[in-house]
């Protein structure tokens, strides 16, 4: 009897020290795979040479896009540096020249001219593209389906448009009231400020006085429903100012394309 009080005893025990076993390896399964999931999005490249303020190439040769930034263009071919151009090249060129930093990947890595599209920082945990933007050396330029950092960069956004530091103390880049748009925008990306005058029947559109602000079909699944606006509403939109049979419009690719102020 006492044997057979062991054997079960043992059974049971063998069975838990089993499961117990699973357990772990099962728990350090899942943290190794998160362990590879998390390297896998990021890398660490050594910094060649400045190109613009949002552009630069690793030792390596590789041309790295900052994502969800846009600095002023400096000089090259036939087109003239935009203001703050050379500056916002030589602020980047401060914070990274020389240095190793590391890349991290939002959905699309690539661009279509081939640069890789990567949020930097640096070595003590800096965040290259939200200095650029809370300096005022670029704006939000947001594009789906790269919408993981859109937030965060809004928020830095804000307060260095409300001072008007940086590029916002340009006549190119200052916010434009809406009243103010005209064809001389054509095809430049502008932050627009301007009170909501009307909706349109879909939910998927309103006018700032003169100026149409649409969301296309193929951007709404980035919406979660039509903008939560009514008219008299403040808003400031992001984006191209471009013409239709109708007359100038702006189109917001994501949510992060609007604010309600």
């Amino acid at each position: 009897m006492a044997n057979l009080s062991a054997r079960l005893r043992f059974r049971r025990h063998g069975k838990a020290a089993a499961f117990i076993g699973l357990l772990c390896l099962f728990t350090y399964t899942a943290a190794y795979s998160g362990t590879l999931s998390i390297v896998s999005q990021s890398r660490w490249v050594d910094v060649e040479r400045i190109l613009d303020g949002d552009t630069f190439v690793s030792t390596k040769g590789e041309h790295i896009r900052l994502l969800g930034i846009n600095a002023p263009e400096v000089a090259h071919e036939a087109s003239p540096a935009q203001p703050m151009g050379r500056k916002a090249s030589q602020a980047l060129a401060r914070m990274i020249a020389g240095k190793a930093v590391r890349l991290d990947f939002d959905v699309q890595r690539k661009d279509r001219f081939g640069r890789t599209l990567a949020e930097v920082y640096l070595r003590d945990g800096s965040w290259v593209n939200g200095e650029m933007i809370r300096t005022g050396m670029a704006h939000v330029y947001t594009f789906t389906p790269n919408l993981r950092w859109a937030e965060p960069l809004i928020t830095l956004e804000r307060p260095a448009r409300q001072a008007e530091i940086g590029i916002w103390h340009t006549e190119r880049f200052a916010v434009l009231d809406a009243g103010r748009v005209t064809a001389g925008q054509l095809g430049r990306f502008r932050v627009i400020h301007g009170r909501v005058s009307r909706l349109n029947r879909n939910g998927f559109g309103f006018h700032l006085g003169h100026l149409g602000v649409s969301i296309p079909r193929k951007y709404r699944q980035y919406f979660r429903h039509p903008p939560l606006i009514k008219t008299g509403d403040d808003v400031v939109v992001h984006g191209v100012v471009r013409k239709s049979s109708s007359g100038l419009y702006v189109a917001l690719h994501s949510p992060y394309d609007m604010e309600k102020l």
